[in-house]
């Protein structure tokens, strides 16, 4: 015994602790997706190359796209603001593209 402590309690509680950090350890390798733990730089596409979204929109600045963008949210259509190499498009899902050109149109 040290000091009045009990040993055994005290080397029991500071394993919890290690298991612990160990257990965080295996998580944070085993749910990682790549190697790197630096985010990777933003890769600027072309309009095409966003998947199952199309261009509702151009705007002319960041700011008029995010005004058509909560009147699109306004509306219940789901959209997004994106950079693309020829500026900023709002990008809705196919099947909301023709309620939203209608609602920008507005």
């Amino acid at each position: 015994m040290l000091g009045g402590i009990n040993n055994g309690l005290y080397l029991i509680s500071l394993s919890g602790f290690l298991i612990v950090g160990v257990m965080a350890l295996i998580l944070k390798w085993a749910f990682s997706n790549n190697k790197s733990v630096v985010e990777r730089a933003k890769k600027i596409g072309n309009e095409d190359e966003y998947g199952l979204l199309k261009v509702a929109a151009s705007p002319k600045n960041h700011i008029e796209g995010e005004m058509l963008r909560q009147k699109l949210l306004s509306v219940g259509i789901k959209a997004s603001l994106s950079q693309t190499k020829t500026g900023p498009k709002i990008l809705v899902f196919e099947k909301d593209l023709k309620i939203a050109k209608a609602t920008l149109n507005s």
